[in-house]
């Protein structure tokens, strides 16, 4: 078939170079020029396993092309994927639609009768119906349906071409035999396929992303109490996690999540619902995102006392700036806004990333960065380990020790070997375990 993607960000490059691997033609089509130049040579926009081989593969062969323009885009194809942003307002908790719309406007006058908009951008309740009425009144016998991505940035490609379902939200017969056609070679491998209206398509999306942060959340909290109990948080969250009613997914305490979707994802979530009159439905929602909050000022909080009870003039080495391993995105990354409310304090700090050091010194150039993990903890006071990338878990802890000032490391992460760091002679610390000043010694709250 033929396909536009509108939209090259993350979620639209990924989606263009899957759906042109499985065989159909397709249209990237974004505003920015310049990144519509850059693809089109074959350089992803972001780091994804197997993006760039993939986008080398899809152009070589023709099925995948770049334009700047809806018009052309609707001269192509009668299948067009909303890909946008829609981030968080900047005064309120909702979701800026701006995107969203400005495609719909573009591509409405354009679109031939028949036509079929799918939409992937996570967006509120009722957006689907919304837009179809905004069609309706420019072009003829067009439907708009709803098709969520749950992509997970690091797994991306992989979570596309294998993906653990599929939902579409269609008012139509045809609009669902249209999108059972352009995923016929996942449902022929047995990929669930979930037929459902536009709305509930719409909420699985911010439904799933909800649940997931809600499990965090309720982990970090437990983190908190077995802190205060003396328990360790670890072996609870293994023990709950082999209830099968639960699940180990998701139940590692440390310092939260972050990125461009699970935050502001669970604050438009709340907005809608108050529009709908069902705030109260999702008030637990405003206390997942407090909690989430307040890991990073915990993190802080226990680094400040680690270091004598105050920053300034302390050296401080940051392990990590992506938001996440496997991603060199930085958008609301706890581990730099741990770093930076830390160098605000006077602390002089150091990050290093494997793969986000270029877009978190674009985003926060305060902050002084280093290419390799010695040169970030060279006499560092206090090492942190904000985000969990497996080179972290291969470093020598004997040979950092002789490079830092003290041999003292925060694992906000939960996942270094902490008797290996031990032996190495570093004080370890951890959120939800039992605070230690020293190798072998429990101290009180106070101390």
């Amino acid at each position: 078939m033929r396909l536009t993607v509108i939209g090259t960000g993350y979620v639209g490059t990924v989606h263009a170079a899957c759906m042109a691997d499985i065989g159909h033609e397709v249209l990237g089509i974004d505003i920015d020029a310049e990144r519509v130049a850059s693809l089109a040579a074959g350089r992803a926009p972001v780091h994804e396993a197997g993006l760039s081989e993939l986008l080398a593969r899809t152009i070589a062969s023709r099925r995948l092309r770049f334009t700047t323009s809806l018009a052309q885009g609707s001269h192509f194809a009668r299948t067009h994927f909303i890909c946008v942003g829609t981030p968080q307002l900047k005064d309120g908790k909702a979701a800026d639609l701006r995107h969203v719309d400005a495609v719909v406007d573009g591509l409405a006058p354009h679109l031939s009768p028949g036509s079929l908009i799918v939409g992937k951008s996570t967006v509120p309740v009722g957006t689907a119906a919304r837009l179809g009425q905004r069609i309706a009144a420019v072009a003829h016998d067009c439907e708009v349906a709803w098709n969520p991505e749950f992509l997970r940035e690091g797994t991306a490609v992989d979570d596309t071409m294998h993906p653990e379902r599929i939902v579409v939200g269609v008012t139509s017969d045809r609009a669902d035999a249209v999108l059972r056609r352009i995923y016929q070679p996942m449902l022929r491998n047995g990929v669930p396929y979930f037929r459902t209206d536009p709305a509930t398509a719409e909420l699985v999306k911010v439904a799933s992303n909800s649940f997931l942060a809600s499990k965090i959340s309720f982990i970090n909290a437990m983190a908190e109490v077995c802190e205060a109990a003396g328990a360790d948080a670890r072996l609870l969250a293994r023990a709950i996690g082999a209830d099968s009613r639960i699940g180990p997914l998701f139940l590692e305490p440390g310092l939260g999540f972050g990125g461009s979707c699970l935050p502001k994802d669970i604050r438009a979530f709340t907005a809608r619902a108050e529009e709908l009159g069902a705030r109260e439905a999702v008030a637990f929602l405003n206390e997942v995102d407090r909690i989430n909050t307040r890991q990073r000022h915990r993190t802080v909080d226990l680094a400040r006392r680690l270091v004598g009870g105050e920053f300034t003039g302390r050296r401080i080495g940051v392990l990590g700036a992506a938001f996440k391993p496997g991603s060199d995105d930085v958008r609301d990354s706890p581990a730099l806004a741990v770093a930076e409310a830390i160098r605000k304090e006077g602390a002089l700090v150091r990050v290093h990333d494997p793969e986000a050091l270029d877009t978190a010194r674009t985003a926060w150039p305060e902050l002084a960065y280093a290419l390799d993990i010695p040169k970030a903890c060279e006499a560092a006071d206090l090492v942190l380990h904000l985000t969990a990338w497996p080179e972290y878990r291969r470093i020598d802890p004997v040979g950092l020790a002789t490079v830092v000032s003290r041999p003292a490391l925060l694992d906000a992460r939960n996942a270094l070997d902490e008797e290996a760091w031990r032996a190495a002679g570093w004080a370890f610390h951890a959120p939800g375990r039992p605070l230690r000043t020293e190798p072998g010694r429990v101290v009180d709250g106070a101390s």
